[in-house]
């Protein structure tokens, strides 16, 4: 009757376990959903494997299909994230190399993939595999369910009188065993069946004639046993292997479910220290993977963050080579960036990686069809420069010196119009070119080597009116603009000058003239501004309102020299754009917007002087 006791005591102990400890309201579906969460978890935070290509991927999807085995989903899912990682990497690459060499981006295919089949044809597999497994499951559960109703029953029909359970004792125990050894039932029914095992056990229980003292000892041996199993539970919070510690807790309660019954008023002390040691290991196991979704969340929000950076990006607007390999720069800095971050939550792992390629495929389609057209436009102004090289040559040898002369200039001008070529063509053609040029130019300076001295000549004539410029400026005459203006007119008088020293005598010319017109122009405002000064006096006497009226009209003037200015400013920058440096026109340009500005501050400091006035 002591053996009795104890299995029945087990029995009821068992049924306490599978009340509260945690998600054993599904007790019966730990055989098929211990596989699906917890070992997957712990797969999910153990070190995966790296897999470098497809082939691999394949290779071990394969093994996975046709081991005996059931596939385990967490797995196969993350074969499947890393495969189509390397497939759309692989694409990707395989486009940019297209695009690169010219191709026309709305024309590609997307090649057929050996490796992608497989996959999907493994996965097939193993998806039938799964589906098989769930089938073959939801009958085997609904098997046993019908087998443990038919335990409950019998039972039931035992638990009549104390002299039947007595007799009865050894089907009982028998009945007990095949109930522990029925595993799976359907879900929705495992918490009915259990209350209602519990409750004919307890019955049974009630009716039988147990010997006090055998049941007193095996009362303290289960202590004994339920004690240890506290303390190997309570020792696995020192466990820094949180998953390893769940799976060993696992074990501990199957191996508590399994001991027996403890003496009545010690039940519930010891469930509760066994209770609340599980607690802790089981919160250390849930706080460990809410970690892991909590970084895959934060994964997300980085990811996400630089999916709308390359977003922005691609939607700047790129006006020239360097534009768009700036931007291409940034891009594969935040690339390199994105490979940094681990994985994000599995339903947004895919979509968040799809959105981020879409970005990056926009703006390196964006500039490969740029540079597609550019390369067209470069060698079309290859060609058209090679044109104009052929042109010159033809010309070279002329001796109409004046009109190939206009010609070759001619050419010249329309070979600036013409746009970049590579680098690698374009020096070879202007060289080309300008040895054409300077071939007929050096000819033509040959044949007209007698105006030579001439031209030489006129160089001194000139470096003479300068120097006496420079004079001037050093020690300034009582009429110095009427001197000014005489050496002016000389200097213009003067003829041609040696081509290569043009610019030089013209700069030294212009630089000491500006020099003197600044010194005049300064000093001439300056007095000119003294004698409005002394003026003013006068002209306050009339009125308020004739100084109103005086400042009034500078104000008008200073307003249309600033738009005189503007429009001489906007017409030099037109002229800079297409002239040479030291243009005469140009020159005098700028001395006229010198001379403009300077009258501009006269203006301004009498309106100064007027507000003082006022004052």
């Amino acid at each position: 009757m002591d053996s009795q006791e104890k299995s029945l005591e087990q029995t009821m102990e068992n049924e306490k376990n599978v009340e509260v400890t945690p998600n054993e309201a599904t007790a019966q579906k730990e055989q098929v959903e211990t596989t699906d969460n917890a070992a997957e978890a712990e797969n999910a935070s153990e070190q995966r494997k790296v897999y470098k290509t497809k082939a691999e991927v394949v290779e071990r999807i394969k093994e996975i299909a046709h081991a005996e085995e059931i596939p385990q989903k967490d797995e196969v899912d993350y074969l499947k994230t890393v495969f189509y990682k390397l497939h759309f990497a692989e694409r990707e690459a395989d486009m940019k190399a297209y695009l690169d060499a010219g191709g026309d981006p709305a024309a590609y295919q997307v090649k057929p993939d050996e490796n992608e089949n497989a996959f999907k044809a493994e996965m097939t597999i193993i998806k039938e595999r799964r589906a098989k497994q769930f089938e073959e499951q939801e009958k085997l559960k609904q098997d046993n369910l019908k087998k443990k109703l038919d335990i409950i029953e019998k039972i039931k029909n035992m638990a009549t009188s104390p002299e039947e359970a007595n007799k009865s004792y050894q089907e009982f125990k028998q009945l007990q065993q095949e109930w522990k050894e029925i595993k799976m039932v359907p879900a929705e029914n495992a918490n009915e069946l259990w209350r209602n095992y519990q409750l004919y056990v307890e019955q049974f229980y009630d009716l039988l004639k147990l010997n006090s003292e055998a049941r007193e000892y095996d009362f303290k041996k289960n202590l004994e046993i339920k004690t240890k199993l506290c303390e190997a539970t309570e020792k696995l919070a020192d466990e820094d292997d949180v998953i390893s510690a769940f799976h060993q807790l696992q074990e501990l309660h199957q191996e508590y479910r399994e001991s027996g019954p403890v003496a009545k008023e010690l039940r519930e002390g010891i469930w509760a220290r066994f209770k609340a040691a599980s607690t802790v290991i089981n919160k250390k196991h849930q706080q460990h993977f809410e970690d892991i979704r909590a970084k895959e969340e934060d994964n997300l929000n980085k990811k996400t963050e630089l999916c709308e950076k390359v977003e922005a990006i691609a939607k700047e607007e790129n006006k020239t080579s360097a534009d768009w390999e700036n931007h291409t720069k940034q891009i594969i800095e935040i690339q390199t960036e994105w490979k940094t971050i681990g994985f994000a939550p599995q339903k947004m792992n895919v979509k968040i990686f799809e959105r981020f390629r879409a970005a990056c495929d926009d703006f390196f389609g964006r500039k490969s069809a740029y540079f597609t057209q550019m390369k067209k436009e470069f060698t079309e102004n290859a060609e058209k420069k090679k044109a104009l090289v052929e042109k010159a040559q033809a010309l070279k040898d002329s001796t109409e010196w004046k009109a190939t002369s206009d010609k070759l200039i001619a050419l010249q001008k329309e070979w600036k119009t013409i746009g970049m070529v590579p680098k690698k063509y374009g020096d070879q053609l202007w060289n080309d070119f300008l040895a054409a040029c300077n071939h007929f130019f050096e000819a033509r300076n040959a044949a007209n080597a007698g105006a030579r001295n001439e031209e030489h000549a006129n160089l001194d004539k000139k470096k003479a009116v300068v120097e006496k410029l420079k004079a001037l400026l050093e020690n300034p005459v009582d009429d110095t603009q009427a001197e000014v203006r005489k050496l002016t007119e000389e200097y213009n008088s003067i003829g041609h000058v040696p081509y290569k020293e043009k610019d030089k005598i013209f700069n030294g010319y212009h630089e000491v003239l500006d020099k003197i017109f600044k010194e005049l122009n300064i000093s001439t405002a300056r007095r000119r501004l003294n004698n409005f000064k002394t003026n003013l006096k006068n002209v306050a006497k009339r009125g308020e309102d004739a100084l109103d009226n005086e400042r009034t009209r500078l104000q008008r003037r200073a307003e249309q020299m600033k738009q005189e200015i503007q429009t001489y400013e906007n017409n030099l920058g037109f002229l800079n754009a297409s002239s040479k440096k030291g243009n005469s026109l140009i020159d005098e340009m700028n001395r006229k917007v010198q001379k403009l500005k300077d009258d501009l501050e006269l203006i301004k400091q009498k309106i100064k002087a007027i507000d003082s006035e006022e004052k």
